[in-house]
């Protein structure tokens, strides 16, 4: 059998499956190996990161809480807008994140899904059934240009109200 397969995503390798041995790599005659779903989290929170266009992973609140934690001196969590569930053979992953704008996002999300599809398969040697991606805000790069360069009295973009200019003259 060959050792990867063609999906519509590319070529992945081929998860470990019982058919080809007696045994997986994770339940052998000698042991069990258990990878927790904190692990598997951080990896596809990795995976997801290295797509260029991923500006961030989270919902608007664990974005928020982020921050937060970072202002404090706290480390970012790699599992941040990543849920998973493992089972002994198999993983599942959900994933919330923010595209950069500009970026095409249904070439986007087959992007993550074959990183994370990837690293899950070739780092635990679990089967990977299904990546759902939620793509959940789009980074403005406005929002991270000062001000007085944009002629706002914020980093938004946004001139307060009287400020603004009218839209037709």
């Amino acid at each position: 059998m060959a050792d990867t397969v063609a999906n519509q995503q590319g070529t992945v390798p081929r998860a470990r499956t019982v058919e080809e041995s007696q045994t997986s790599s994770l339940v052998t005659g000698k042991g069990t190996t258990t990878i927790d779903d904190a692990v598997v989290a951080k990896i596809a929170g990795l995976a997801a990161r290295e797509v260029p266009g991923v500006y961030d992973m989270g919902a608007g609140a664990a974005r928020a809480f982020s921050t937060m934690r970072g202002m404090v001196g706290a480390d970012k969590s790699f599992a941040q807008g990543v849920s998973v569930e493992v089972g002994e053979r198999q993983a599942a992953a959900d994933l919330d994140l923010v595209a950069e704008y500009g970026i095409a996002i249904p070439e986007l999300a087959a992007a993550v899904r074959r990183n994370v599809i990837n690293a899950i398969e070739r780092m635990c040697g679990l089967e990977v059934t299904e990546v759902n991606i939620r793509v959940d805000d789009v980074h403005l790069p406005m929002r991270d240009t000062p001000a007085k360069e944009i002629g706002g009295t914020s980093g938004t973009g946004d001139m307060g109200a009287t400020e603004r200019e009218p839209r037709v003259r």
